[in-house]
């Protein structure tokens, strides 16, 4: 089981010059978590915390862990990034304090964590990145498409690079004859649920599957992971895939259609989306849940994005357990618990009105009666 620890971490973190630890005279950070989670001053807190999940976030939770560490050293935080599924299951299991997801849970999954609590479990969005279209093709450096391009490649109904469709998306590119080969995520994940919710939503009638965590053709490329779609494709020749777009490294990035446009996948163009969007209706008071509008065409607006979430328990039986999860959502939540994430992993920080709900609902965190 691949898990991130404070103590490797940290030394990550300081060799990269991202080390979060605060100067003593240091004014402590917005959020819940100023008095523990991210102050100038080490708290008193201890013990251990343990959570699973989205892969998307691994390379923020290094910093968030190595941040918080800093300033709470009594506290050992690990991270299992098994994939958004894993982490609800092992949460709802009691297996693991809090679970980092890329999708909202389901009814099913709602309620294996209000028993596992025995209170409300809420999703706390603070992890906003746009899922990029990845690509490895030789002298093909501005790739443009459409949804309905898109949907096209990974429905494997478009099977060359010089089809008619992509050149229509790509008028004065030179585009060769190689053959198109996508490659999809093996694994229940969150990120696979955004990006065929997307597909769905915006274009339907090229992408005749409903979006789900588990994707739905058989057969074909995949792999585990983020971090395995991103090596798959950069190990081929024409491929394609999707994934954060943090993690993509070297590969090519598609800019997408919305509108008349086509838009890079910035985290400034993914976080105006949540901007557009409404939050999931009947979920519990402090729930921040969100249904995104994919099919917006606000100008400078980026749809293919994953809002991922930490979700928590409201009230924890061990007094103890919750307030270790309070303060360290509280820095995640920060200010610099989220300038910590967009400097290690490109994501966009959230926005003031936000993080006012976040705090509020981090605020809630506490021991059951």
């Amino acid at each position: 089981m691949k898990r991130i620890r404070y103590g490797r971490i940290a030394a990550l973190v300081a060799a990269s010059a991202l080390a979060l630890t605060a100067c003593g005279n240091d004014p402590a950070p917005s959020g819940s978590g100023d008095s523990n989670g991210g102050g100038s001053e080490q708290s008193n807190l201890a013990g251990k915390l343990a959570g699973a999940g989205a892969s998307s976030q691994e390379a923020a939770m290094q910093a968030w862990i190595a941040g918080f560490g800093s300033a709470n050293p009594d506290v050992t935080v690990s991270y299992d990034p098994a994939g958004s599924g894993a982490g609800r299951t092992q949460f709802g299991e009691g297996a693991v304090d809090w679970a980092g997801s890329d999708a909202v849970m389901d009814d099913e999954e709602r309620a294996a964590a209000e028993e596992r609590c025995g209170s409300d479990a809420i999703h706390l969005p603070l992890y906003i990145s746009p899922i990029a279209v990845v690509y490895n093709l030789d002298n093909v450096d501005n790739l443009q498409l459409s949804a309905a391009t898109v949907a096209g490649i990974f429905d494997r109904k478009i099977t060359r690079w010089d089809d008619p469709k992509i050149k229509a998306d790509n008028p004065d590119a030179t585009l060769p004859g190689t053959a198109v080969t996508p490659v999809n995520r093996s694994d229940e994940s969150g990120t696979t649920e955004n990006f065929t919710d997307y597909l769905s939503v915006v274009a339907p009638e090229a992408w005749p599957h409903e979006a789900s965590g588990e994707w739905p053709l058989k057969g074909g490329q995949s792999a585990q992971g983020t971090s395995g779609v991103v090596q798959t494709v950069s190990g081929g020749q024409g491929t394609i895939g999707y994934a954060d777009a943090s993690q993509a490294g070297q590969l090519g990035k598609a800019k997408i259609k919305v509108g008349e446009n086509f838009v890079d996948p910035s985290a400034e163009a993914a976080a105006k989306i949540v901007d557009e969007s409404e939050r999931v209706s009947g979920g519990p008071e402090h729930d921040l849940a969100y249904e995104l509008k994919r099919d917006t065409t606000a100008e400078g607006t980026y749809p293919i994005v994953l809002v991922s979430y930490i979700i928590v328990c409201e009230k924890y039986s061990d007094a103890t357990q919750g307030d270790l999860v309070k303060a360290f959502v509280g820095y995640i939540s920060s200010e610099k618990g989220q300038k910590a994430a967009a400097e290690a992993a490109g994501s966009a920080p959230i926005y003031d009105t936000l993080r006012t709900d976040v705090d509020a609902s981090i605020e809630s965190i506490g021991a059951g009666s």
